[in-house]
């Protein structure tokens, strides 16, 4: 959960500067104490473009600057704001021994998990710090630790839903399980199949062990078991002298398989009523496993496994609007019917009110009031969301989208189209269910066409179902693409206006 934290935005006006050719660093104190010589130098000289190696801010964080302005500037820094030093409080014993995290990587997942935990180990060893390299190594290592692929291989979080469609919640805790057990048949179809063929062969050994000990006692109450072999005593249950002989006889019984050396007979009642009681209770557990069996086996759990939806999103232009698309296909000639398709958005937020909202559930819109979310899912096809005012993305950029944490969860569901009749399919649905995060969206990418004519008839060919390519598509938000628009529309008929004013004839 931690994982779906929004981070700190990043402060760019802490940026420091140090010398151009700076001493060798011995210990974290001793930057201090250089900031504070360098605090009552003039505003000239702070304001000097210099390298940009990290000096001890005023609250213990280290912000450098991005990555990807200084890889795109051909340069190790460019221009820096100046942090009056002068006004920041001294470094104390305990700041001195902390390992210093740029800002954005505060949160939990960000932070390596060799830093925590070792405060003591850190405090003893900040004394005995090596010599430090060069500048330009420095320099070279502060840029491959901040890159953002880096940074995307330390962000380790845990999804909401894998990509074969596990959710990955875990119930604990539950106090009246006794609910499980008023819906037993949901409960033993839910059981996996170990566990579910053991409930199964339980249930005749249990009935079978308990009639069969019923039935000898009756015949040891009776004296049946002291009177094997004599003519002239009127048994009840024949042939039951023991445990084995009267397990044999409620085995065939409740079996009907009745090999005719064992039998009731009608010298007593209470060996016809055991017999009755018996068929019944064999028979309502004939009907309960076997209807499990049979819904379980039925089920169209694996008819997902056929279902494919593409590895990542695209975000590009569609009919002049940006869209958020993925794709989705079915391997099977026997097609979904009535084939649904939606998609939620999961993402932690903090109201305005201090609440915060762990793992928050937005609708994003599929074509529900169009209808593109009922799908022919006869070929590929393409799902759009079109980002406008109404949509959660539609203030994200190319930019904000790294910064980012969500998933997009996509569910498609249908009935199972049955060989011959899909009347037979009634009631059983199949749901295939995936998830996307912000680093499986691809910004400025479209699909490749995986369809085409061939011999009169359309031939799919799903090597390039995952296939992309790149194209031109503006990096800015959805809002500000809407609110260019209007200024252009502004700008034209204000224009348009003026022209028509100055082609107006002058009046007399």
């Amino acid at each position: 959960m931690l994982a779906y934290l929004p981070r700190p935005a990043i402060d760019t006006s802490q940026y420091g500067t140090f010398p151009q050719e700076p001493e060798l660093l011995a210990t974290p104190g001793a930057l201090a104490e250089d900031s504070w010589q360098q605090g009552g130098t003039t505003a000239a000289k702070r304001s000097t473009p210099m390298p940009n190696y990290p000096s001890p801010p005023c609250h213990s964080v280290i912000i450098p600057s991005e990555p990807s302005l200084l890889l795109s500037q051909g340069s190790v820094a460019t221009q820096h704001r100046s942090v009056d030093l002068s006004r920041c409080p001294p470094v104390t014993p305990r700041e001195m021994g902390a390992h210093w995290y740029p800002l954005h990587a505060l949160s939990a997942p960000s932070i390596p998990s060799s830093a925590r935990g070792r405060g003591s180990a850190r405090s003893s060893a900040a004394a005995t710090v090596p010599a430090p390299e060069g500048l330009p190594s420095r320099c070279r290592k502060l840029l491959e630790e901040d890159s953002p692929v880096v940074q995307a291989c330390k962000r380790q979080r845990q999804r909401y839903v894998t990509k074969v469609g596990k959710c990955q919640v875990n119930l604990g805790n539950i106090q009246e399980k006794k609910r499980f057990l008023s819906d037993i048949f949901t409960t033993i179809v839910d059981l996996k199949y170990r566990w579910f063929l053991f409930v199964f062969m339980m249930c005749y050994i249990v009935t079978w062990v308990v009639f069969g000990t019923i039935y000898l006692f009756d015949a040891w109450v009776r004296g049946d078991v002291w009177h094997q072999g004599d003519p002239d005593w009127q048994a009840c249950i024949e042939n039951v002298d023991g445990f084995i002989s009267a397990l044999l006889f409620s085995v065939e019984s409740q079996r009907t398989i009745g090999y005719g050396s064992r039998m009731v007979t009608a010298n007593c009642a209470e060996g016809v009523i055991l017999l009755m009681a018996q068929s019944i209770v064999g028979s309502m557990i004939d009907a309960l496993m076997v209807g499990c069996m049979f819904v379980k086996i039925s089920r169209p759990k694996k008819r997902a496994q056929t279902l494919i939806f593409s590895k990542n999103c695209v975000i590009s232009r569609r009919d002049e609007k940006l869209c958020l698309m993925f794709r989705v296909g079915d391997l099977r000639e026997s097609h979904m019917v009535d084939a649904k398709i939606r998609a939620k958005l999961i993402k932690s937020r903090q109201t305005a009110e201090g609440e915060f909202i762990p793992l928050e559930q937005s609708e994003l819109n599929l074509g529900y009031d169009t209808g593109e979310d009922r799908l022919f899912l006869v070929e590929p096809q393409i799902i759009c969301h079109v980002i406008d005012c109404r949509s959660p993305f539609w203030d994200m950029s190319a930019e904000s989208l790294r910064r980012e944490q969500f998933e997009i969860i996509v569910i498609l569901e249908g009935i199972v189209e049955a060989t011959g009749n899909a009347c037979l399919a009634a009631g059983m649905t199949c749901q295939a269910r995936t998830s996307y995060t912000e680093d499986e969206i691809l910004w400025g990418y479209r699909f490749e066409p995986c369809m085409s004519l061939e011999k009169g008839a359309f031939q799919v060919d799903y090597s390039r179902f995952e296939m992309t390519f790149e194209v031109q598509t503006p990096a800015a938000s959805a809002k500000e693409l809407q609110e260019l628009r209007e200024l252009e529309q502004q700008e034209h008929s204000t224009l348009s206006l003026y022209w028509d004013h100055l082609l107006q004839p002058c009046a007399p």
